[in-house]
């Protein structure tokens, strides 16, 4: 069945996840720590988070949790905020984050749309965030649908948001590719009967993802030579 579509994940997706989220943990761990060491540590141990060496671990919460969670986890330890103002700084925060991304978004996107594709972005991040961050790379006219785990539709791995993307664009999930560079990704993906690529620049390895995935890729740079094949 060809691909007529592609609905893609953000962070670890359109973004390389280290490169952009580990600074930006690091620096807003701090901040919310107030100087309090006991806290900082309780923080980062909370999302798994080495303080060490500055870099968010393959088992965190963060890498495919919605902001809620994050703040959820986060909440204990930061009493200067109740969870819905820890929740709205961690997104107004993120949405402010310094971004690498995975490959030249502009150029790489308008050549699936050359191709008469059409793009959508679904992330577990507050939708504020991704709009801002995609707004920031100039490539958010590019896509047909943005949402994140709060735009009403649900949160990966269900296939609800998917299946909202298909619906907004009037495409059929069977001819629609997830990308994604973690499990909820292509497991939202299955549950969703579409086609799902993932992509190495997450912190899963391709041994984790390539039993969930019709293939995996270095980055998505790779895609348009899979649609070639």
């Amino acid at each position: 069945m060809p691909v007529d579509a592609l609905l893609f994940d953000k962070d670890g997706t359109l973004f390389d996840f280290a490169e952009t989220w580990n600074r930006w943990t690091g620096r807003m761990l701090d901040l919310l720590s107030e100087g309090d060491t006991d806290r900082l540590q309780a923080m980062a141990a909370a999302i798994d988070f080495d303080l060490e060496t500055g870099k968010i671990l393959p088992s965190s919460l963060v890498i495919a949790s919605t902001n809620r969670q994050v703040a959820e986890a986060l909440a204990p330890h930061v009493p200067q905020m109740d969870l819905d103002q820890l929740e709205q700084y961690m997104a107004e925060s993120a949405g402010e984050a310094d971004l690498a991304e995975a490959v030249p978004l502009a150029a790489f996107l308008d050549d699936l749309l050359a191709r008469g594709k059409v793009l959508g972005v679904m992330t577990n991040d507050a939708e504020l965030s991704a709009k801002s961050q995609l707004s920031r790379s100039g490539v958010l006219d590019r896509f047909a649908f943005v949402a994140g785990f709060d735009s009403g539709y649900g949160a990966k791995p269900d296939a609800d948001p998917l299946l909202a993307f298909c619906a907004a664009t009037g495409i059929a999930p069977e001819r629609t590719a997830m990308v994604g560079d973690s499990l909820h990704d292509l497991e939202a993906g299955s549950a969703a009967g579409m086609h799902r690529i993932g992509v190495l620049t997450g912190l899963a390895g391709a041994a984790e993802l390539e039993a969930h995935a019709d293939v995996v890729l270095p980055d998505i740079g790779h895609i348009p030579g899979w649609l070639d094949r």
